[in-house]
């Protein structure tokens, strides 16, 4: 199901985010499903339980889990509805954008940074503010 790459510059409970993320988003773990507890995905991993915390938290920030007290966690039915937040928020992103008169290109490296988490995308020139008339 899940596996962290201890050499990955990715922090490991990015990836276990992100994995859980994906399998949510691609329905192999569909909605209802129950989640490992915090405490046994850690030790099947082999890291911290705040690691797990910590990413279980954002996922439910996300509205892709919702945590049941002494339940467990559970894929969310909101979850469902990621794809077309992404879209309503690309769509909202192109609207600043075109206002702005940035390029295509600008647009899309800027996203591309966003994405790779700050860090500017590797070939994508850095932005640099034009100057004020």
């Amino acid at each position: 199901m899940l596996s962290v790459d201890a050499h990955s510059p990715v922090p490991p409970y990015e990836q276990v985010r992100s994995s859980l993320a994906r399998q949510i988003n691609d329905r192999t773990l569909p909605v209802g499903t129950k989640l490992p507890t915090v405490r046994k995905l850690a030790a099947d991993l082999g890291i911290a339980p705040n690691t797990i915390a910590r990413a279980y938290r954002e996922l439910e920030e996300a509205g892709l889990i919702e945590t049941r007290g002494r339940a467990g966690s559970f894929v969310g039915s909101s979850g469902d509805q990621s794809r077309q937040r992404a879209q309503e928020a690309a769509a909202e992103y192109a609207a600043v954008v075109r206002k702005l008169g940035l390029s295509q290109g600008e647009a899309l490296a800027i996203v591309s940074a966003a994405l790779d988490g700050g860090q500017a995308a590797q070939g994508v020139p850095r932005l640099t503010p034009r100057p004020a008339r």
